[in-house]
C-alpha cells in the first residue's frame, strides 16, 4: 500500500472510535443477559403448568406441547438439575399412579367376576353340598382353567420427558448475543487496524 492511500485510509476510518464497539457489545450484552433470564422464566411457569395439570388430573398434553415447543426453541431453558441428572426433569407422576390405579381396579374387578362365577358354576354342580368341602377344588380347578387376569406392567418411561435446549435460538436473546459478539469482534478489529495505521502513517511522515 502507497503512502498516499495509507494516509487516505487513515484519514477515514481514525474518527470511528473502538470504544463505540465496545459500549454496543456491553449494552447488547446486557440485554442478552435479561433475555435470558426472561427465557428461563417462561420456561419455569409453562412447566409449572404441566404439574399442576398432572397433579390436579387435567390434560396435560396440551402443557407438556407448549413446554416442548418453548424449551427447544430457546436458549437457557434447559429443564435438566445438573449436568448429569440420573431421572429425566419431567415425570408425570399423578398421572401414571392414576393409571396404575384404574388397571389395578379393572384387573381386581375381573378377578372378582371370575371368582363369582367360579362359585355359580361349581354351586350348580354340586348343589346338594352344603358345607362346601368339595365345592373347593371345583372353585380352584375353574379359576386355574380359566386363569385369573395378571396386573400389565405399565412402563413408567413413557411419562418421562426430556427436552433439548438450542445453543442458539432465533430469540432477543439470541440476536444480541450475536450483535454484542460481532461488536467486541469490530471493537478488536478497530483497535487493532488503527493502532497498526497510526504507526504506518507515523512511519511514512518520517
Amino acid at each position: 500500500m502507497n503512502k498516499r492511500r495509507l494516509h487516505h485510509f487513515w484519514i477515514k476510518i481514525r474518527f470511528i472510535k473502538p470504544w463505540y464497539f465496545l459500549i454496543l457489545a456491553v449494552v447488547f450484552s446486557i440485554v442478552c443477559v435479561f433475555a435470558l433470564r426472561a427465557n428461563n422464566e417462561q420456561m419455569i411457569r409453562l412447566r409449572e403448568a404441566v404439574y399442576r395439570a398432572d397433579q390436579n388430573g387435567g390434560n396435560v398434553e396440551g402443557p407438556l406441547r407448549q413446554l416442548q415447543l418453548y424449551v427447544t426453541s430457546h436458549m437457557n431453558t434447559n429443564l435438566n438439575a445438573g449436568p448429569h441428572p440420573i431421572y429425566p426433569p419431567i415425570q408425570l407422576k399423578y398421572t401414571y399412579d392414576r393409571l396404575v390405579q384404574a388397571q389395578t381396579e379393572q384387573v381386581s374387578q375381573t378377578n372378582s367376576q371370575l371368582y363369582s362365577a367360579a362359585q355359580a358354576y361349581c354351586e350348580q354342580q354340586n348343589h346338594v353340598d352344603f358345607s362346601g368341602r368339595n365345592r373347593v377344588p371345583c372353585i380352584e380347578q375353574y379359576v386355574q382353567s380359566h386363569s385369573t387376569v395378571p396386573l400389565p406392567k405399565i412402563p413408567d418411561d413413557l411419562y418421562k420427558f426430556s427436552f433439548a435446549t438450542p445453543a442458539w435460538s432465533p430469540d432477543l436473546a439470541g440476536w444480541t448475543l450475536l450483535a454484542a459478539l460481532v461488536s467486541f469482534a469490530l471493537f478488536v478489529v478497530m483497535l487493532i487496524a488503527q493502532l497498526w495505521l497510526k504507526q504506518a502513517n507515523d512511519f511514512n511522515l518520517d
